[in-house]
């Protein structure tokens, strides 16, 4: 039986590839803020409009030799001590602000050391507004004139946006109107609160000219801050309970269908003014973390980011309503984000929670520089190495700028006293290598296909209309009509006198008739005109009754679908609260799959150190065997060298002791044969009478005759063996590893009678021979021959 085939999973889609190719370098940018105190030791000096040169303070040697070293960095631009706010929002915000109406992404952040002017730089203060401020109100001037109603474009929590109809955007209004949730926009700049009323003054707004008309623009905000590597919505309207109060909750990041990052349920504001954005910015404001620290009053905590989104659709082809077409929506968002400073605890004497808040900043910054490094060396040498943007939600957000397109803008913020230094120095190093990183250059927004000038031709067809109108008799409107019954009234002649004195009086009466008959005239001039304007009013009104039940059944359409709508939208709460009892539990299981991923990892990590131990000490072990292989092998050597050389003394003795033991057995024969033969010659003299001769008294052997005999037996004596080692008195000793034993036999020896000591003697051999015969000497060495008797 074949199995069948198991279906493949189907491969996760890759990031999304940039469309174009070009790519812009980081811009980076440099300002300086004035000193505290003009007697204040400065560290940082401006050499060009693009480049700072960086001085050691008195009493810090920057190298082993001693010496001072100056270092010098180059920006984009280098702003002085005296540049102004709208100085530098001309050259680093405002072309942010004209790509963002453009349908181009822009990200804008300031870094630098606690104290050195970031939140200043990006809010400012009454009278000098920051660069927030300022492109708020470049914005509202530039799109002022065409935006849509309040409620046509509408969020639809998955970083997009969807457009509603007419009605639909009416009774979100009214139902608005009647809560009172969000406040009216003011109607001056005078009515604002007094932290942003004079951010800006009239003579320094300004606003771009290149504007589409023909499209319907709407602005959402957004404001957040990472604290603690935790995001949270600064404008969300949490119930506050008094009894038992809940702390804010985090939110978490997620990715949409074109591989952007975004907040989800982050709280996106409508906005229509300048002053309404700043009111929600300032609400926010006053819920970010701020804290009081040894080097800066007040100190930011976290890093907060103010987004500001721009909506915009094309109108139809009579320029008069927005497109229904999602498809034609083009959403594009700038992110102005503040960075918390980089501190040293060392200086701050930051404790507790303070002291968690510096690691958690210094932590971020760190894995900011980290993802910079490793984008830098991705695009210089070709490698594809994987970028850390998951280690910090800093790097997480932004991830789709670096890796996607957009336009990046950083300001580095500097302060030049001499007690910032070594931080200056870290934030220089990492400013320089940010301006080798480039970013895809954002494309132009695609055409809708429709005829430019849309709108201007539907604004002149409206002007035109009543004048063509008035000019073919057609029906005027109520302030004519008004008008003219007026000047009639007016015209009315006034009533001569009526009183007959003469009978005879022949003006009186017929003035009086020439009045009346004048009046009557009027009268019926205006009769006819009451009559028409009576036809006209009916018409209308039957006009009005006519769209006015329309209207109604239009209305009530409209309530059918809309109780169809809230049904769908409840079975669509009803799924989405179980879409999300389910994602909280897939979190959860998440959540534990990555802890118990965690603990695999640690005990993998300890397993391979435990390997890595133990591997480390068996190769010990095995290079200490060799080492004991390669001594037992020189020991076995030697040993085999010393017992071959005993045994072939062994042989050697044992030869010679064979041969004398033959040497004594032929004497002992030739005595026995010479005693034979003597007895035989005697006998045989008895028997025949002849006189025998007397035998020769056999020779004892002597030593001169051994020793002789000896030389025989060895003509060419070898010399003898020995090893010479020191003695614990410094002299040095010889050990004899070759013996010659000499022995000696009596030829008068009866060869019957049987040696008693011939054991013992044995035994008495064996023991010299294993005895090692030690000379000392001490300066001149020698030996001695023993001899057994």
């Amino acid at each position: 039986m074949q199995r069948p085939n198991k279906g493949k999973t189907p491969r996760r889609p890759g990031p999304r590839k940039a469309a174009n190719m070009d790519k812009d370098p980081v811009g980076v940018y440099c300002r300086i803020r004035p000193l505290g105190a003009e007697d204040e030791e400065c560290c940082v000096e401006m050499i060009s409009s693009s480049t700072i040169q960086l001085h050691p303070p008195d009493g810090l040697k920057a190298n082993r030799n001693g010496e001072y070293k100056e270092t010098q960095y180059s920006f984009k631009k280098v702003f002085g001590i005296n540049t102004t706010q709208m100085e530098l929002f001309e050259d680093v915000a405002k072309p942010l602000i004209e790509d963002l109406i453009h349908c181009k992404n822009g990200l804008l952040f300031t870094y630098g050391v606690t104290g050195s002017g970031k939140t200043f730089t990006m809010t400012g203060s009454p009278g000098e507004g920051g660069l927030l401020p300022r492109s708020l109100d470049m914005l509202f001037n530039s799109i002022g004139p065409f935006q849509a109603k309040r409620f046509v474009f509408k969020p639809d929590d998955k970083n997009g946006m969807e457009i509603q109809g007419q009605v639909d955007a009416l009774l979100e209004r009214q139902k608005r109107d009647s809560q009172h949730s969000v406040p009216k926009t003011p109607s001056s700049r005078q009515k604002a609160e007094p932290e942003f009323a004079d951010m800006i003054s009239s003579e320094e707004a300004c606003k771009s000219e290149n504007v589409d008309e023909d499209c319907c623009y709407s602005v959402f905000v957004s404001y957040i801050e990472i604290y603690n590597n935790y995001i949270y919505d600064l404008l969300e309207d949490a119930p506050f309970d008094p009894i038992r109060p809940k702390p804010p909750q985090s939110k978490i990041l997620r990715e949409d269908q074109n591989h952007n990052m975004y907040v989800a349920g982050c709280t996106e504001v409508e906005v229509k003014s300048t002053e309404e954005a700043f009111e929600v910015f300032w609400k926010g404001q006053k819920k970010r973390r701020i804290a009081n620290t040894e080097l800066n009053r007040e100190s930011s905590r976290s890093h907060s980011v103010f987004t500001v989104k721009l909506a915009q659709a094309p109108l139809d082809a009579d320029g008069d309503h927005i497109l229904q077409d999602k498809n034609q929506v083009n959403v594009s968002q700038l992110c102005l984000v503040d960075l918390a400073g980089s501190e040293r605890t060392s200086r701050t004497r930051a404790e507790g929670s303070r002291l968690r808040e510096a690691g958690n900043i210094n932590q971020s910054l760190m894995t900011l520089r980290t993802c910079m490094e490793v984008l830098r060396e991705n695009q210089m040498c070709g490698t594809n190495k994987m970028v850390p943007y998951r280690d910090s939600k800093v790097t997480h957000l932004f991830k789709n700028y670096f890796d996607g397109e957009g336009k990046v803008r950083m300001i580095v913020c500097v302060n030049p006293k001499a007690d910032d230094y070594d931080e200056t120095m870290l934030v220089m190093r990492f400013a320089e290598m940010t301006q080798e990183v480039e970013v895809a250059r954002p494309v132009d927004r695609p055409i809708c296909g429709l005829a430019a000038g849309r709108r201007h031709r539907n604004r002149a067809f409206r002007d035109e209309l009543p004048r063509r109108l008035d000019e073919q008799g057609g029906p005027s409107n109520a302030v004519d009509d008004a008008a003219l019954l007026n000047q009639l009234i007016e015209s009315l002649p006034a009533m001569p006198r009526c009183e007959l004195v003469d009978p005879a009086d022949d003006q009186t009466l017929p003035r009086l008739i020439e009045v009346l008959e004048r009046r009557h005239r009027v009268r019926q001039m205006m009769t006819e005109q009451f009559n028409k304007t009576a036809s006209t009013l009916k018409s209308m009104l039957q006009q009005f009754d006519s769209q006015i039940n329309a209207k109604e059944t239009f209305l009530h359409d409209q309530r059918s679908k809309l109780s169809e709508k809230e049904k769908v939208i409840s079975s669509q709460k009803m799924e989405l609260e179980r879409l999300e009892k389910k994602s909280k539990t897939l979190e959860y299981k998440v959540d534990i799959l990555q802890k118990t991923t965690d603990m695999y990892e640690q005990d993998k990590r300890s397993l391979q150190n435990e390997l890595e131990t133990r591997e480390q000490r068996l190769h010990r072990e095995l290079l200490e065997r060799k080492r004991m292989e390669q001594r037992m092998q020189g020991m076995v050597t030697d040993s085999k060298l010393k017992w071959e050389k005993e045994c072939e003394r062994r042989v050697n003795a044992k030869q010679l002791e064979m041969q004398n033991k033959l040497w004594v057995k032929d004497e002992k024969l030739k005595q026995l044969k010479a005693i034979v033969t003597e007895s035989s010659s005697s006998s045989c003299g008895g028997g025949s009478g002849f006189p025998l001769e007397r035998p020769e008294k056999p020779e004892r052997p002597s030593r001169e005759r051994d020793h002789n005999m000896g030389h025989k037996r060895s003509a060419s004596p070898s010399p003898l063996q020995g090893d010479v080692f020191k003695t614990r008195g410094g002299g040095q000793a010889v050990q004899f590893t070759d013996i010659e034993t000499l022995t000696q036999e009596y030829a008068t020896a009866s060869s019957r009678k049987r040696r008693s000591g011939s054991v013992e003697g044995a035994a008495h051999m064996e023991d010299i021979e294993n005895r090692a015969p030690v000379a000392s000497t001490s300066s001149n060495l020698g030996f001695q021959k023993r001899r057994k008797p």
